[in-house]
C-alpha cells in the first residue's frame, strides 16, 4: 500500500508552496505554452517541406524516457484507420528510404543510440523530425538533415511530453494522416492546468481530487478504448516517476483476461460500503486495488464501456469528452495532463518528488 497522504497539505496553498521549490506544479502548467512553441519551432525548422508527403510508412523511434510512452499515445491517435502503416521501433530499421518518415523525441543530448539512427536514416534518404535539446550528439547528428524541434519552453527533465506529443501530431497533420486543431489543443490545456491550479482546493480541483483517489491503494488503470489506453501508459510513467506509485496500465478487454486480478477488482468494489468510515475499517478488510476506467473516444453505448461499467459498477470513470468539447486529440492531451498534476500533488504530499525529504506536517492547533 502507498504511503498516507496529508490532504491538508494539498489544500494548504503556502504550504503547498513551499514544498514545491523546485516550481514543479507550474512546470507542469506550462503544457499548453510547450504546444504553441513546438509549432512555431516546427515551422522554423521546416517541418512544411514535408506537405504533400504520402510516406510509405511514419516510423516513430523511441527512447528511453518519455519517448516510448509518446510515441504510443500518438499511434492510438493515428488509430487503426491511419492511411499508412505506422512503426514503432527503438533503431532505425535497416530498410528505410526516401519515401519514410521518422519521428524521434530525446531529453537527452547525449543518446548516442538515438544519434546514431538518426545519422543512419538521414544517410537512408528518410525524411527525420526530432524534438530534442539544441546541443549534443543527437543535435549534431540531426544538424542540416532533418527538421530539428529545441525547446523553447524552459521545463525540468520529464516534463517534456506535450512538446513530444505536439512534435509528433504536427508532423502527422502536415502529412494529412490526421485531422486536428493543436492550437485548441494548446488552449485546453491551459484551461486544465487552471482547473488544477494548486491554488484551488481539492472539491473544485479535478487534478488534487484524482490524487486522493490514487493514495493508498494500487491503481488499476484500464482504457475503454485505443487512446485512453495509451493515456493510461502516460499516466503510469507519471504516477511511477512523481509519486512511486505502481499500478496496472492495460486496455480493458486485456484486464479482463487476467482473470485474478479483475476478479479481485470486481470484488474489491463489490465490498465497499460508501458509507463506511475509513478510519473504522480493519485494514485487512480494505483492498488494496482501485480501479479508475479511462475514456476519451469511447461512448456510454459503446460495448466495451457498457460491459467494464456492468462488471465494475463502483469504479471511477474518467471521460474528459463529458467535461468539455472538444476532439479526440485534444481530450486524450487533458486527460495525460489531469494524470501528470495529480502524480506531481502525490509526489509533494509523500516527498518521493521536488526533494529527498519529506513535508513537514503541519502542527495541530492546540
Amino acid at each position: 500500500m502507498n504511503a498516507a497522504v496529508d490532504d491538508t497539505l494539498l489544500d494548504d496553498l503556502g504550504r503547498l508552496t513551499d514544498v514545491d521549490a523546485d516550481g514543479l506544479l507550474p512546470a507542469s502548467a506550462r503544457a499548453g505554452a510547450q504546444v504553441r512553441a513546438t509549432l512555431e519551432a516546427g515551422r522554423d525548422a521546416g517541418i512544411d517541406r514535408l506537405a504533400g508527403h504520402r510516406p510509405r510508412a511514419l516510423v516513430l523511434l523511441t527512447c528511453p524516457g518519455l519517448g516510448p510512452v509518446a510515441a504510443k499515445v500518438l499511434m492510438s491517435l493515428l488509430g487503426r484507420e491511419c492511411g499508412v502503416p505506422v512503426v514503432l521501433t527503438d533503431t532505425a530499421p535497416p530498410w528505410l528510404s526516401a519515401l519514410d518518415v521518422v519521428v524521434a523525441h530525446t531529453e537527452d543530448p547525449g543518446d548516442i543510440a538515438l544519434a546514431e539512427s538518426v545519422d543512419r536514416a538521414a544517410r537512408y534518404g528518410a525524411s527525420v523530425v526530432l524534438t530534442a535539446p539544441e546541443d549534443g550528439p543527437v543535435a549534431a547528428a540531426a544538424a542540416g538533415k532533418a527538421v530539428l524541434i529545441t525547446p523553447r519552453v524552459p521545463v525540468p527533465p520529464g516534463f517534456g511530453f506535450p512538446r513530444a506529443l505536439a512534435a509528433g501530431l504536427f508532423t502527422a497533420t502536415t502529412l494529412e494522416l490526421l485531422r486536428t486543431d493543436l492550437d485548441m489543443v494548446a488552449d485546453e490545456l491551459d484551461r486544465e492546468a487552471e482547473r488544477g491550479h494548486m491554488q484551488h482546493e481539492s472539491f473544485v480541483n479535478p487534478a488534487k481530487a484524482l490524487a486522493l483517489r490514487l493514495a493508498e491503494r494500487t491503481p488499476l488503470l484500464w482504457g475503454l478504448d485505443d487512446v485512453a489506453s495509451g493515456v493510461a501508459l502516460y499516466a503510469a510513467q507519471m504516477l511511477a516517476t512523481h509519486a512511486g506509485i505502481v499500478c496496472d496500465a492495460a486496455p480493458y478487454q486485456q484486464a479482463a483476461s487476467r482473470t485474478a486480478l479483475h476478479r479481485a477488482a470486481t470484488q474489491a468494489a463489490s465490498g465497499t460500503d460508501i458509507f463506511a468510515d475509513p478510519d473504522d475499517l480493519e485494514p485487512a478488510s480494505v483492498s488494496p486495488l482501485r480501479t479508475f476506467l479511462l475514456a476519451v473516444s469511447a461512448l456510454p453505448t459503446d460495448p466495451v464501456r457498457h460491459l467494464a461499467a456492468d462488471m465494475l459498477p463502483d469504479a471511477d470513470l474518467i471521460a474528459p469528452a463529458e467535461e468539455m468539447t472538444a476532439d479526440t486529440t485534444a481530450c486524450a492531451a487533458v486527460l495525460a495532463l489531469r494524470f501528470e498534476l495529480a502524480a506531481l500533488y502525490l509526489g509533494l504530499a509523500a516527498g518521493t518528488t521536488g526533494g529527498t525529504t519529506r513535508y513537514t506536517p503541519a502542527r495541530p492547533r492546540e
